[in-house]
C-alpha cells in the first residue's frame, strides 16, 4: 500500500467533506446571491413599464450580458492559471511566490484583454449589439445601458483577477463578503434609478447600468485597500521593484492560455447560437434571456464546487498528495449532485411561477414552461461537468477542457440548433434541446478525460 493511501486511512471521509464544504460554501453563497440579485435586476426592469418598453429592455440586457460574458469569461480563464499556481504554492508552503503571480496577472490581463475589450465596445457599441443579434428596438432603448455597463468592465476585470488569487489561497470568505455587499448596493441603486425614487430621475434600463457600474467601482476601491493595507501573502508593496518573470508568464500562458481560448471558442459559439434564437423575434428572445437568467441560478452550485475543486486539487498536488485530490473530487461530485436534485424539483414544478416574477407578458410565461422543464434535466450532468472541469484546471490540464468545449459548444450545439430551429422549425424549444445535447456531450468528454488520470502528473515550471 502506498504512503499516500496509508495517510488517507487516518483521514476520515468526513474530513474531506468538511474541507470541501468550508471552501465551497462561501463561493456558493456568493454566486447564488449574486445570481439572485441579477434576477432581481431583470425583474425590476421587467416591471418598470409597459411590455413595449420592458421587453426590448430585457432583450438589451441579454445582448449586453452576452458581450460581458465574453470579457468576464476570458478574464476568469486567464486567472485560472493564477489560481492554479497560487494553490500549488500554498500547498507547497512557498508563500513568497504568491504576490508576484497576482502582479503578473493584473498586468497581463489589462493589456491582453481589458484594453481591447474597452476599445471595441466603446467605439463600435451599436455594431457589436447588431452583430450579437439585437433588433432595432432593443438598440434604441438599451444602447445607453450597453455603453455604461461595458465601461464598468475595466473595474470588474480587476476585481475578478484579485478574487481568483484570493480563492487560490483558499480564502473564499472575503470575496463573498465583498461581492454580496456591492450586489446589495447595486439592488438599492437599481431601485432608486430605474424607478426614479427620492427625487432621482426615472431612467429605466439605463439606471440599471449606472447602478451596476457604480457597484463595480466600489468593489475595486475596497480591493485596492485590501491589497495595499492588508497583512497577507497577496499584499502589493508598491515601492518594491517589480520585474517580469519568464517562469510565471510561461505558467500563466500554459494554463490560462488554453482556458482563455476555450472561452473564446465557447463564447463565439454562444454568439452564433444567440443569432439563431434572435431570428425568432424579440418576444422569443426575451423569453430565452429570462430562461438563461434563471439557468444562471443553477450555475451557482456547480461553479462553486468547480472553483473549490480547482483550489483543493491544486493545493493537494502542491503537497504531492494525489490521493487527497481524488477524494476532494469525489466529495464535490456527491455534494453537487445533491444540490442539483433540489434544483431539478424547483425548475420542473415551479418554472412558470419563477418566470412570472420577471414579466407580466403571458406569451413569455407560456413559452418558458417547457424550456424550464428541460432545464431541470440538465442539472445533474451540468453539476458533474463543473466539478470535473474544476479538478482538471486545478491540476493545470486546460487543454482537454478546450478540446471538449470546441466539440460540444461549437460543433454539436450549433449544428443541433441550426437543424432543430431552421430545418425542423421547433422554435425556442429546439434551441434548448440543442443546449441539452451540448451539455451531455460535454459531460461525456470531461468525465472520460478525468478517468484517464493524466492530470495527476502535470508539473509547473
Amino acid at each position: 500500500m502506498s504512503k499516500g493511501r496509508d495517510i488517507l486511512i487516518d483521514e476520515s471521509r468526513s474530513d474531506y467533506r468538511l474541507e470541501t464544504i468550508k471552501i465551497t460554501l462561501p463561493v456558493f453563497l456568493e454566486l447564488l446571491i449574486s445570481s439572485l440579485f441579477g434576477m432581481v435586476d431583470m425583474m425590476m426592469v421587467g416591471k418598470s413599464g409597459t411590455p413595449a418598453i420592458t421587453t426590448p429592455s430585457i432583450a438589451a440586457i441579454g445582448i449586453t450580458n452576452q458581450m460581458m460574458f465574453i470579457g468576464i469569461s476570458l478574464i476568469q480563464a486567464l486567472a485560472t492559471g493564477g489560481t492554479t499556481m497560487i494553490a500549488r504554492y500554498t500547498g507547497a508552503k512557498e508563500n513568497e511566490k504568491i504576490s508576484p503571480v497576482l502582479k503578473h496577472l493584473i498586468i497581463i490581463s489589462f493589456f491582453i484583454l481589458v484594453l481591447p475589450f474597452m476599445l471595441i465596445t466603446q467605439f463600435n457599441g451599436q455594431g457589436v449589439m447588431r452583430l450579437i443579434g439585437a433588433q432595432e428596438d432593443a438598440i434604441s432603448i438599451g444602447f445607453g445601458y450597453f455603453k455604461i455597463v461595458t465601461i464598468g468592465f475595466f473595474f470588474q476585470a480587476f476585481n475578478l483577477t484579485v478574487f481568483s488569487a484570493m480563492r487560490g489561497m483558499g480564502d473564499t470568505k472575503n470575496p463573498m463578503k465583498i461581492n454580496l455587499s456591492v450586489n446589495f448596493l447595486n439592488v438599492i441603486g437599481n431601485y432608486l434609478l430605474i424607478f426614479g425614487k427620492f427625487g432621482l430621475p426615472r431612467l429605466g434600463v439605463t439606471g440599471a447600468g449606472i447602478s451596476t457600474t457604480i457597484s463595480q467601482i466600489t468593489a475595486t476601491i475596497v480591493l485596492i485597500i485590501y491589497l495595499v493595507k492588508g497583512n497577507h501573502d497577496l499584499k502589493l508593496k508598491l515601492k518594491e521593484k517589480f520585474l517580469l518573470d519568464g517562469g510565471i508568464i510561461k505558467n500563466l500562458i500554459n494554463i490560462g492560455g488554453p482556458a482563455a481560448l476555450e472561452q473564446v471558442i465557447f463564447r463565439v459559439g454562444i454568439l452564433v447560437f444567440v443569432r439563431i434564437v434572435s431570428q425568432l423575434g424579440t418576444v422569443v428572445y426575451a423569453t430565452h434571456q429570462i430562461a438563461l437568467n434563471i439557468l444562471s441560478l443553477s450555475y451557482a452550485p456547480g461553479q462553486a464546487f468547480g472553483i473549490a475543486t480547482t483550489t483543493l486539487v491544486g493545493r493537494s498536488l502542491g503537497e504531492r498528495r494525489i490521493d487527497k485530490a481524488e477524494e476532494y473530487i469525489k466529495e464535490s461530485n456527491v455534494l453537487s449532485l445533491v444540490v442539483s436534485a433540489a434544483l431539478f424539483l424547483v425548475f420542473f414544478f415551479l418554472g412558470t411561477k419563477i418566470t412570472g416574477l420577471y414579466t407580466e407578458d403571458q406569451n413569455i410565461i407560456t413559452q418558458s414552461k417547457d424550456v424550464l422543464k428541460l432545464m431541470a434535466f440538465i442539472q445533474p450532468f451540468q453539476a458533474v461537468t463543473f466539478v470535473m472541469s474544476g479538478g482538471l484546471r486545478g491540476a493545470g490540464d486546460t487543454i482537454s477542457t478546450l478540446v471538449v468545449t470546441l466539440v460540444s459548444a461549437v460543433v454539436v450545439r450549433l449544428a443541433s440548433a441550426y437543424i432543430l430551429v431552421n430545418v425542423l422549425h421547433m422554435g425556442l424549444m429546439g434551441a434548448w434541446i440543442a443546449l441539452f445535447i451540448d451539455q451531455m456531450t460535454r459531460f461525456i468528454g470531461i468525465t472520460w478525460r478525468f478517468k484517464l488520470g493524466n492530470w495527476k502528473y502535470i508539473k509547473l515550471y
